[in-house]
């Protein structure tokens, strides 16, 4: 009797620890499988065909040519569209596009301002979209350099510039070493409006190559969600590209073409030119942007002044000596894309 006892005990026993580890694993799979479906339904371009290095099989907006000229010593090509005004001539823009981006996303900036009579001149600077990826070190004078000897090669004698993103770093380079060339400056949501390398430490290619491989669909994902705080659908577009670059064969030789163009950011803040800047310029400022170049390697406590767009556009446009500040709330990185209608106005009245 006792040991039929003890033997009902040690069942009831074996039953309780094991109906527990069972409520424990289904607890940890009903925590675990929000995530997991959420993981599962970002994957939504895998099986998206892959893109090689210099993106051959991405459509652009229009037509694609290139310029052949070098960069370190290396012979390259530079991709480029140019599309001529509708109507009467006003002149001619040139844009620059952001390091995560392309020319492409300039679409539909390029059909307005040319239904505006502007001949406009989009290239993918080298390094970046259609253009070579040669394995040498990159700087913005250099990549002025190569613009300045396309607009020669298109017998352009004065642009425009309207740039965003780390464009803008390249069209603050650009008029500064060719101010005869730039008619007038606009400045879209540019990063170096602050000193980055007084908080951001230098970061050796091999961690930055080894990050960018790490990079996953859901990664990348929210990553542009930092730039588009009202996100649309066609935004998903960058992150589908992105997502064939990873699956094409060049991935790797990309990743590192990425790198090197941090290390130009990096190595070369643009703060002090600004007050030198002799172009009428404009500054158009998307008041929810919190961009900061490199934040992940900044301290915690660093990295709480910085990114404050608001206070930067102000306190840049008080130094330009002949500039106008244009905010634009509710908008984020790429007002061109984000609140495109108010840009256009915004641009063509400053253009005009």
């Amino acid at each position: 009797m006792i040991r039929f006892k003890l033997f009902v005990i040690f069942v009831g026993f074996i039953f309780c620890v094991t109906k527990i580890s069972i409520a424990q694993v289904v607890s940890n799979q009903a925590t675990q499988s929000p995530s997991g479906a959420q993981e599962a339904e970002v994957e939504l371009y895998a099986k998206s065909p892959p893109l090689d290095l210099n993106l051959t099989q991405l459509e652009y907006p229009y037509p694609v040519h290139f310029f052949d000229t070098q960069l370190g010593g290396v012979k390259v090509k530079m991709a480029y569209m140019d599309v001529m005004p509708v109507g009467k001539p006003r002149g001619n823009v040139i844009l620059f596009h952001g390091k995560n981006f392309s020319s492409d996303y300039w679409g539909s900036t390029i059909k307005d301002l040319t239904q505006a009579g502007y001949r406009v001149i989009a290239p993918d600077q080298i390094g970046f979209g259609k253009s070579s990826k040669p394995e040498v070190a990159y700087h913005f004078d250099d990549l002025c350099a190569n613009t300045f000897q396309l607009l020669k090669h298109l017998h352009v004698r004065q642009v425009n510039v309207v740039a965003n993103s780390m464009g803008g770093m390249v069209g603050v380079r650009f008029v500064r070493l060719y101010p005869k060339t730039v008619r007038r400056l606009v400045l879209e949501n540019p990063i170096g409006l602050e000193d980055y390398s007084k908080a951001i430490p230098a970061q050796p290619n091999e961690v930055l190559l080894k990050l960018e491989m790490a990079q996953t669909e859901a990664s990348y994902r929210k990553f542009m969600h930092s730039y588009f705080p009202n996100w649309q659908p066609q935004f998903d577009s960058f992150v589908e590209n992105y997502v064939r670059i990873k699956n094409g064969p060049d991935y790797e030789r990309f990743s590192m073409t990425s790198a090197r163009t941090f290390q130009m950011i990096a190595e070369r803040p643009v703060v002090s030119d600004f007050p030198l800047i002799e172009a009428p310029t404009l500054l158009i400022i998307g008041q929810l942007d919190h961009t900061v170049f490199g934040r992940r390697f900044a301290p915690a406590d660093a990295v709480k002044s910085m990114g404050d767009f608001v206070k930067l556009g102000s306190d840049v446009a008080s130094i330009i000596p002949h500039a106008t500040l244009v905010a634009v709330p509710n908008v984020g990185h790429v007002p061109h894309l984000e609140s495109h209608e108010l840009f256009m106005d915004k641009v063509l009245q400053f253009l005009n």
